[in-house]
């Protein structure tokens, strides 16, 4: 499904952005993303919001276009399968940069430095992966993300759930008893005072991962665009600006 970020022209056709850079639709900037993943992307009051939205329109405002959003299945991002069909110009979906993914798509530089962490039912008394192991437990990660790979590594058989929601509502409803998932949605969950109440934090699981957005291979041009605004937010305080209101204070490592 097709969720844009402002209002359609209603002129249709690839174009060209400022700076030369190619589009694949005139006037817009069309990221391919998975819905939902908050904080990164996720809809609020009709609008789809989060961090990486809010720093794909920097890049949209830099080459005078507005962001359009495409609602896509995560798998595809592995594959670079909607940017090489010239459905997508970029992707930005919380996705962490591997040597895999590299083989098919060109990546940016990283704008987000990711852990993993273990979140678990209260009754359950689990805390750490060795917990689930001893107490033989159910664990599940989001299909084909890194959390779902590290479990699989470390000897699990993960349930894997399509979504981020799907992975919250698999704990909620005793599918699992824990949970392997990016540390920044499970601190998004926590907010809510009735997961608070039901779930428990346990070990954080430093991956040595970064967030990288995506292009379709040898597309330079937008690569460049986008490595500049990063580049730029982070010299210029943006980025804090952004990280602050999206996800919360930002580490020293980080700024």
């Amino acid at each position: 499904m097709f969720l844009a970020v402002g209002c359609s022209s209603g002129d249709s056709g690839p174009g060209e952005a400022a700076g030369g850079v190619p589009v694949v639709e005139k006037g817009k900037l069309t990221t391919c993303t998975h819905l939902p993943y908050p904080p990164f992307q996720f809809e609020q009051d009709g609008k789809v919001v989060g961090f990486d939205v809010a720093l794909i329109d920097l890049v949209a405002k830099k080459l005078g276009v507005e962001q359009k959003i495409l609602d896509t299945p995560f798998e595809n991002f592995k594959t670079g399968a909607f940017l090489n069909s010239g459905q997508c110009d970029l992707a930005a979906a919380g996705m962490t940069i591997t040597d895999e993914r590299k083989k098919n798509v060109d990546f940016s530089v990283p704008y987000f430095d990711a852990t993993q962490a273990l979140l678990s039912t209260k009754k359950s008394g689990i805390s750490s992966l060795a917990d689930v192991k001893a107490k033989a437990r159910k664990l599940g990660a989001q299909a084909e993300t890194t959390g779902e790979s590290y479990a699989k590594a470390q000897g699990f058989d993960p349930v894997a759930f399509e979504s981020s929601d799907a992975v919250l509502n698999g704990l909620r409803t005793g599918q699992v008893d824990a949970v392997v998932i990016d540390y920044p949605v499970v601190q998004g969950w926590l907010k809510d005072p009735a997961n608070a109440s039901a779930f428990a934090l346990g070990q954080n699981i430093e991956t040595g991962e970064k967030y990288g957005f995506s292009v379709k291979k040898g597309n330079t041009a937008l690569l460049a665009a986008i490595d500049k605004v990063i580049t730029d937010a982070k010299a210029d305080g943006t980025y804090k600006k952004t990280y602050e209101q999206w996800i919360g204070p930002l580490p020293q490592a980080a700024s």
